[in-house]
This record gives C-alpha cells, structure tokens and sequence, in this order.
C-alpha cells in the first residue's frame, strides 16, 4: 500500500514547513488527488488517520479533493474530460491525447499556528 509512504511524505512536508514558521502544529491542510494519480483516497485517507497520530497534523482538519481528469486530443485539439488513459476524443474519436490535468498530488493549502 504506497498510500502509507505518501501519508508519510505529507507528514514531513508539514513538520518541514511549521519548522519553517517556527510554528506548532497545522491547522489544515488541504491535499488535490487528480484521479489519474493511481492514488486511491479512501486509502489515502485511512493512512493518513493513522499516522498523523502525535504529529503536527494530530488536531489538523485534513481536506482531500479529487481533481477530474481532462486530456487535449493530439489530432484535433480538443480538450475533454476523461475516466481513463484510453478514452478516445469525443469530437473526432482518435485514440491519442495528451493529459493535461487528473495526474497531480498536490499540497494545496496548509493553515498553519
């Protein structure tokens, strides 16, 4: 489960940066999962009850968006929402695009005291 490891990434961000502010804790913390990113949240959200438990995200409110995916079709440069890596154009049904957002992991926001 790498869910565990990237909850355990975000803890050490977090400490990084309220050791930056000569802070104590984080109030919130706000995390952008694109659903391209093979992350799966509720995982993700499991992990994180876990192992925030006597850090400095213990009393923190933990907010998880899911960010859709949207590709630009390379033959007709249209952009569209997708499910999947496969998921050919809507306009002129060509199997190739590039994905331009729904892969990010991303810390959005931290509210720091």
């Amino acid at each position: 489960m790498h869910e565990l490891s990237i909850a355990i990434n975000i803890i050490e961000i977090a400490e990084e940066e309220v050791h930056k502010a000569n802070a104590k804790e984080v109030n919130e913390i706000e995390i952008e999962i694109g659903v391209l990113s093979g992350v799966i949240v509720e995982a993700l959200e499991f992990a994180l009850e876990t192992a925030i438990k006597n850090t400095v995200l213990e009393q923190s409110i933990v907010r998880i968006t899911k960010i859709s995916a949207k590709a630009r079709c390379t033959n007709c440069g249209m952009e569209f929402e997708i499910d999947d890596y496969f998921s050919p154009c809507p306009k002129c049904k060509h199997l190739f695009s590039d994905i331009i957002d729904g892969k990010q992991l991303i810390i959005k926001k931290m509210i720091i005291s």
